[in-house]
């Protein structure tokens, strides 16, 4: 994080977050007084925009490593416009336009698709879905999954997409294990690889 990011988190008293534990570990590790902190989960408070009405600043803290972008802080920005509290975003790390910079795809025009339907048939219909439009559009599609199901979203796209359409998998990003592979779906076939339970951004191309 940039210094003068961590200087104003640093500022901070009060923080709306997902999971209290890993927050002040975050918090912690930015050599600020835990202790002192006022620190409120998402989903468990009735007003978690309190500390603004009692005007103060509040701090939202993502699980994601980029609030609200895949994050379900976004209701809490929404109801802070609609109240016209002042909303600032500072600069940190997004490892969806991490994984689209280092994946060498389309990066005029793409679209972040979420999580992919959990059902088989579905999942392969939503896939096919994706391609086609990646082929229309001439964009990058981008989705994640939950770690344990990594490896069950890559069989199934390597089993559904043309062997030319080209899939990038960034795994680990900002950690010492990162791993970002881009091939064609025929090379994905033929290295039968694995990407285990490692957060990861898939990536999709169709060609034209």
């Amino acid at each position: 994080m940039p210094q003068d990011v961590v200087r104003q988190v640093q500022a901070l008293r009060d923080f709306v977050v997902e999971n209290a534990k890993s927050a002040r570990a975050f918090l912690g590790a930015l050599g600020m007084p835990v202790r002192e902190l006022n620190i409120r989960v998402i989903g468990e408070e009735r007003d978690p925009l309190a500390p603004l009405r009692e005007k103060r600043a509040l701090g939202l803290l993502s699980e994601a490593g980029c609030p609200a972008i895949a994050d379900p802080g976004a209701a809490i920005i929404d109801t802070a416009h609609r109240e016209g509290f002042r909303v600032v975003p500072l600069v940190g790390p997004s490892s969806i336009v991490l994984a689209l910079m280092a994946s060498g795809l389309e990066g005029q025009r793409f679209a972040f698709c979420g999580y992919l339907p959990r059902d088989d048939s579905q999942r392969k219909q939503r896939i096919r879905e994706l391609e086609q439009r990646s082929r229309k559009e001439q964009e990058t599609e981008i989705f994640i999954e939950t770690p344990y199901r990594n490896d069950v979203l890559l069989a199934a796209l390597v089993e559904t997409c043309n062997a030319g359409t080209r899939l990038c998998v960034a795994a680990d990003l900002t950690l010492p294990s990162e791993s970002v592979q881009t091939k064609p779906i025929g090379e994905w076939r033929r290295a039968k690889a694995a990407i285990g339970r490692r957060p990861a951004v898939f990536l999709l191309q169709a060609t034209a």
